[in-house]
């Protein structure tokens, strides 16, 4: 029987996959938390959610500050004990131009946001969820976790961590009735992904990823990887040996301009 979440926390909600998931679980009977660094935006995505019945509250907090991140989170959780947490947030990086190294300190900033951030926001709510002995962690990682991208060695390494940290949480959390998904991501249009210029196949929208993820979760699902065609290549891809699994994969490097830090 599917599941349906009254109190549900995203992260990275002012854009891509985290505004369209906030538009998507947005209907009356639900409290919708909503984080990101951008207060235009975020304020947007806010609107729309409550045109469509949702009690919206936001918090323009930086997942990288924990000491802000636990605060906002165990407040909100005092008002409205949450169902369902979606770490979403997370920044994307490349090779410089001219087939360069990656700028010093771009690999630590990304282990900054995309994993030190998803443990700001989830570390303070497994206390709660395991006294409660009910919830719904979801992790969101990306189709390069599983078979890391040669033009996003970075990015790529922190969605690995995601992904692993995810997979054993889910193994922890199960006895406590805490369900655990790991979400993995193909190319969905979004900001980051207007910055990755190169060859992007099967790219969707953001409302459809944001469709798929959200009845998966709905349903349960531990895993969620999509679309179906670029992650069965994906996996079959893990299977070959190394010299061969670099050589497919000579036609996704592409150029990632840096983002404006929001």
């Amino acid at each position: 029987m599917p599941t349906n979440y009254s109190t549900i926390v995203i992260t990275g909600a002012s854009s891509g996959i985290g505004a369209a998931l906030a538009r998507a679980f947005a209907a009356p009977g639900v409290t919708l938390c909503l984080i990101a660094r951008d207060a235009e935006r975020l304020r947007t995505v806010a609107d729309a959610c409550r045109e469509k019945g949702a009690a919206v509250e936001i918090s323009l907090v930086d997942v990288r500050d924990p000491v802000m991140t636990r605060y906002m989170l165990e407040k909100f959780d005092d008002r409205h004990p949450v169902d369902l947490l979606i770490a979403n947030a997370g920044v994307s990086a490349g090779l410089a131009p001219g087939d360069k190294p990656e700028a010093e300190g771009v690999s630590r900033r990304l282990m900054e946001i995309n994993y030190g951030g998803m443990l700001n926001t989830v570390e303070p709510m497994l206390p709660r969820l395991i006294a409660r002995r009910r919830g719904h962690v979801a992790l969101v990682s990306s189709l390069a976790a599983l078979r890391p991208q040669p033009d996003l060695p970075s990015y790529s390494a922190t969605k690995m961590a995601v992904r692993g940290y995810g997979i054993a949480l889910r193994g922890w959390l199960r006895s406590y009735g805490i369900r655990v998904s790991v979400v993995y991501p193909g190319f969905v249009t979004s900001p980051m992904s207007a910055r990755h210029v190169g060859y992007k196949p099967f790219e969707i929208s953001a409302e459809k990823a944001a469709a798929h993820i959200a009845d998966r979760l709905r349903r349960g699902r531990g895993v969620i990887a999509f679309p179906f065609l670029l992650t069965l290549g994906t996996m079959l891809n893990m299977l070959l040996p190394p010299a061969l699994s670099d050589w497919t994969n000579r036609g996704f490097r592409a150029r990632v301009e840096p983002d404006d830090g929001r």
